[in-house]
């Protein structure tokens, strides 16, 4: 029978191997589905384009810009999306302007035909598909950079190279080697925004963020993209409208430039996967910067916005009392700012305290969240792990547990947010640090990564940690379906990645008790 859509990009697809019917588990339907792979096409022929021809002043943007767009729960207008494409087809004509009118085409910079890619050998297949969302995510580190004026050629010379390798004919030899640069290339990526976040709003400290709202108007806001919100505080300042954070946004209250507005009062809610029940009926504008949108319900369809890249085809409101909520643990507050300034600023009293045995060891805990059952694992795993052990944690995967109180260990939290999910890049420094004052390499630290996912900068993220050597990594709630079973092997072999299990086994094994 032949499918009306194939899709198999995030954590949650159908039957773990590929949504293939009318609508994907996301919410996209299959012509939505056609079209982000007509326009991912299109980009293939824009990249293979400027292989002999000098590319334009926009030809960058426009890539990454398009990359973003295809990235789960982003884009569900087709009209957008039909833009988008002819943004492309446009673009491309600027590059080769002769191309379209020739009369012996030689098909080089046609749009590609991502069916070539679906319908290919399994292993190809899993390699192109590494390659693919790995770029797709690391294009949204880079469009956040890009917004606060930063760039960098290297990063954007690879779309190029990275797009063009899906277009050819090749073997398995031939993109492994890519497929461990997309991580090499998204540290400097996530390197790059670091500094463009840090560099713009300051160095991020650690910060209470209470999860009560405020009586009166207020807007919620939700995604990535902290110039958005610096955008939206200055818009609402001094008009007697508070503005909340939800899922990805939460790190934001840790920036001093954004902690100076005495509006940003607080956060609303907990993970993406949530909003649908959290927003419903919520008295407030909602304003989407970047992904993690699901469809929206009518009982709050008036009050979505969306920004940039985001798309789906007022009256302030607000409580008429101060509303309570909690955690999904019952907590009414939580913490951030744990970044890497934070951590290494206080590096000799870490040391120390493994020194005298008080830490015995580390476990990173976080990325994605999801709605796929099995994702308790991280609640039940953070309970267990023993009082002399330190969490760190990043990306909306925290919500499981970000609202317990482990306590401290020598006036250090037991359990620090290290911010969003490209603030792993603050986890690397600070176990390439700590490896450096131990005199050992990252592997030999008492350091164990405990890692969800759901969509494509979670794949780059642990393409970066692949490409750096990191080893043992466990991952979940169920492995990529596009990594194919030698693929698999491939990784298991070489960096020794394994599939979570019980909390109670895997806490066992790493601790060996």
């Amino acid at each position: 029978m032949e499918h009306k859509m194939f899709c198999f990009q995030c954590e949650q697809t159908a039957g773990c191997s590929g949504c293939t019917g009318n609508a994907g588990v996301c919410g996209k339907s299959s012509a939505t589905a056609a079209l982000q792979d007509e326009l991912t096409g299109a980009l293939i022929g824009l990249a293979k384009a400027c292989g002999n021809n000098p590319r334009t002043e926009d030809t960058t943007h426009i890539l990454i810009e398009g990359l973003f767009t295809t990235i789960t729960n982003v884009n569900f207008n087709d009209e957008t999306l039909r833009e988008m494409i002819a943004k492309v087809h446009a673009e491309k004509e600027r590059v080769v302007p002769n191309c379209a009118t020739c009369a012996s085409p030689c098909g080089n910079t046609s749009d590609y035909d991502m069916k070539e890619i679906w319908e290919a050998d399994e292993d190809i297949r899993s390699l192109k598909s590494l390659i693919l969302f790995g770029i797709r995510g690391m294009a949204a580190y880079a469009y956040h950079a890009a917004v606060l004026g930063y760039e960098d050629e290297t990063v954007n010379a690879f779309f190029y190279k990275a797009l063009s390798f899906l277009g050819f004919d090749l073997e398995m030899g031939d993109l492994l080697p890519v497929v461990l640069e997309v991580g090499e290339v998204n540290l400097k990526c996530m390197e790059l925004l670091d500094r463009a976040n840090t560099e713009t709003f300051g160095n991020p400290k650690p910060t209470k963020v209470p999860l009560t709202v405020e009586k009166g108007p207020f807007i919620i806001i939700t995604g990535h993209d902290l110039y958005d919100l610096k955008l939206l505080l200055e818009q609402t300042k001094d008009k007697g409208i508070n503005v909340y954070t939800h899922g990805e946004m939460l790190p934001a209250h840790a920036y001093p430039l954004l902690k100076q507005y005495p509006h940003l009062k607080g956060n609303f809610g907990t993970a993406w996967q949530n909003q649908q029940k959290e927003f419903d009926g919520v008295p407030a504008p909602i304003l989407y910067t970047t992904n993690c949108l699901m469809p929206v319900k009518e009982s709050y369809r008036d009050r979505v916005f969306t920004t940039e890249v985001v798309s789906y085809p007022l009256e302030l409101g607000g409580y008429k009392e101060d509303t309570e909520f909690t955690g999904i643990n019952g907590g009414k507050e939580v913490m951030t700012g744990f970044a890497h300034g934070t951590v290494l600023s206080v590096a000799d009293q870490v040391v120390d305290a493994v020194k005298s045995g008080a830490i015995r060891h580390f476990f990173l805990v976080g990325g994605c969240d999801g709605a796929r059952p099995g994702r308790n694992y991280y609640t039940e795993f953070v309970k267990q792990t023993p009082k002399d052990s330190v969490i760190l944690t990043l990306a909306c995967g925290k919500y499981r547990f970000n609202d317990l109180d482990l306590g401290e260990i020598g006036g250090l939290p037991r359990l620090m947010d290290m911010g969003q999910c490209n603030d792993a890049y603050s986890a690397i420094k600070v176990a390439v640090a700590l490896a450096e004052a131990f005199g050992c390499s990252v592997n030999e630290l008492p350091l164990s990564m405990v890692l969800s996912w759901y969509e494509q900068k979670a794949v780059c993220i642990l393409l970066t940690l692949l490409h750096l050597g990191i080893q043992n990594i466990k991952l979940g709630p169920t492995l990529p379906a596009f990594i194919s079973p030698n693929v698999l092997a491939y990784l298991v072999e070489h960096y020794h990645i394994a599939p979570i299990t019980t909390p109670e086994a895997d806490l066992k094994e790493i601790l060996g008790a």
